[in-house]
């Protein structure tokens, strides 16, 4: 029997992960539940004879017409089939799901006024792998999500397309197939799925599990480029870092210290310098350059973003995004502006700004690798053939530069670049699933520089033939990326290798 994950209104982070990443199957709560129960009743009797946007008034702007009774199930299946309106490739089903969790998440704080059946529904596609078509572009982040919601609430009614079974289909189709019943309307339903910030809050947890890894590599891998380049080891000292009071960079510090356990290729100072020398010129570098030697101090800023990330992101899973709340306890429905995007967009923002100076940093350490005049013990490229006749990582260097300098552009903030639209309503808006996109984008090109920085390493390891001397963790590593790209002399193509890096990466 498969293990369920019971869900209530409260998820941390290892929770979320396993059921995005995992695809771990929901059981919800059932106390968590019967407030959702009490809150619907609640709106169901509260709403007669009252105004209420989105209930009995039209939407946005539009909100001065009132709708006659006879219309309020039509209104709320009208919103999800005219805003299902997005244009562009298909979302990753991964950031469908995540945005489906984040969905549900909101429901289940109980100030949405949903019907439980509209928390059941969402868990069906989770746990069956049912994925809405959402496209990429639609959401300006205020009212929230609205076009790509649109689309996931467009499949949980039966119509619109999925993705299932690996496959793009007629949501009609897949619920004559698997006898899953298209959801039912009640008070508002149409408002509430369409209403929040759940897409860019899931791209911005699939964000964030992709930039955890990318900065363990990049720890990893700067660790492996001190050993190729045999560094005095305080570059990582305790001592040193502490001097600094950022956590990060202490995190960082410390990290490298654990990698670098019983490596054999640092060197340390006092045994090295700190002593009487007759020198007056030293061939190996007292000081090594920068993107070697400031590790800590570079990387650990990444470290503090993906950090505010997180918290960001896990408070916002955990609220109610909606608009308005519903509040049974002060027996009150409020309106105003929790859909407003604003945290998520900003920490998007930031954090592509993190990855990007981590993909700055892995590209001048392949750099140096590859400069046989700054580096000074590799021939050109790491070419471990013929010079002038093989090129070893010569062309490949160039993807990685292209791909560095296309995210330098990407990390201008989406998060000020605000549009009024809606006739002006939402006149001014978050942006945030263009931020949690245009960060992906910079995720995926970090990742497509981290995989030639690996193939890069390990090349430099064979050419130097040090590999029984790395430190354990960087042994790994190399054997890892080794594992999938064996040590080339002759000119092969890349791309295959490259691609194949990458997916191990990400795992």
């Amino acid at each position: 029997m498969t293990k369920e994950m019971v869900v209530n209104n409260n998820i941390q982070l290892p929770d979320i992960q396993s059921i995005i990443e995992d695809s771990e199957q929901i059981l919800l709560d059932g106390d968590t539940m019967c407030r959702v129960d009490d809150c619907f009743r609640f709106l169901d009797s509260f709403a007669k004879d009252k105004v209420i946007y989105g209930i009995n008034t039209g939407f946005g702007p539009m909100a001065q017409w009132r709708i006659d009774d006879q219309h309020l199930m039509e209104l709320q299946y009208n919103i999800i089939r005219s805003h299902s309106a997005g244009a562009g490739e298909p979302l990753p089903t991964v950031c469908v799901r995540a945005a489906m969790l984040a969905r549900l998440m909101t429901f289940l704080q109980a100030h949405s006024g949903v019907n439980r059946e509209t928390c059941e529904q969402l868990v069906e596609f989770l746990n069956r792998g049912i994925y809405p078509v959402i496209p990429q572009h639609g959401s300006v982040g205020a009212s929230g999500d609205l076009v790509q919601l649109a689309h996931i609430a467009l499949a949980l009614i039966g119509e619109g397309e999925v993705f299932y079974k690996g496959a793009r289909r007629n949501t009609a189709d897949v619920f004559a197939e698997t006898g899953i019943k298209p959801l039912k309307m009640y008070i508002r339903e149409g408002l509430a799925l369409t209403n929040g910030t759940a897409v860019m809050t899931g791209i911005g947890f699939v964000n964030l599990f992709n930039a955890k890894r990318l900065l363990d590599l990049s720890i990893k891998a700067s660790v492996l480029m001190n050993e190729i380049a045999s560094s005095y080891d305080d570059l990582m000292s305790e001592t040193l870092n502490s001097t600094k009071h950022h956590a990060g960079q202490q995190m960082v510090a410390a990290a490298m210290r654990e990698i670098a356990a019983g490596s054999k290729m640092l060197l340390k100072r006092e045994v090295e310098l700190y002593h009487k020398r007759n020198e007056s010129t030293f061939t190996h570098k007292v000081q090594p350059y920068y993107s070697l030697r400031c590790i800590p101090q570079i990387l650990g800023p990444v470290w503090d973003a993906i950090e505010c990330a997180e918290r960001v992101l896990v408070n916002e899973i955990n609220s109610a995004d909606d608009n308005p709340i519903v509040d049974p306890a002060s027996q009150s429905v409020i309106h105003g502006g929790n859909f407003h995007g604003d945290y998520v967009s900003f920490e998007m923002d930031k954090l592509k700004i993190a990855i990007t100076k981590l993909t700055m940093l892995t590209e001048r350490q392949m750099n140096y690798l590859l400069h046989d005049r700054i580096n000074g013990i590799l021939p050109p490229f790491v070419n471990l053939g013929v010079l002038g006749l093989n090129y070893g990582m010569q062309a490949a260097a160039f993807t990685a530069t292209s791909t560095t300098a296309e995210c330098q552009t990407l990390s201008n903030p989406m998060y000020v670049h605000s549009i009024p639209n809606n006739n002006d309503n939402q006149d001014i808006v978050s942006m945030g699933t263009n931020s949690a996109l245009i960060c992906k984008h910079v995720i995926e090109n970090s990742y497509q520089v981290m995989a030639i920085q690996m193939m890069t390493l390990v090349q430099a390891v064979d050419c130097l033939k040090i590999a029984d001397r790395l430190s354990p963790a960087t042994r790994a590593l190399y054997e890892t990326i080794r594992g999938i790209v064996p040590t080339f002399i002759e000119d092969t193509p890349k791309y295959i290798d490259i691609a194949a890096v990458i997916e191990r990466l990400k795992r």
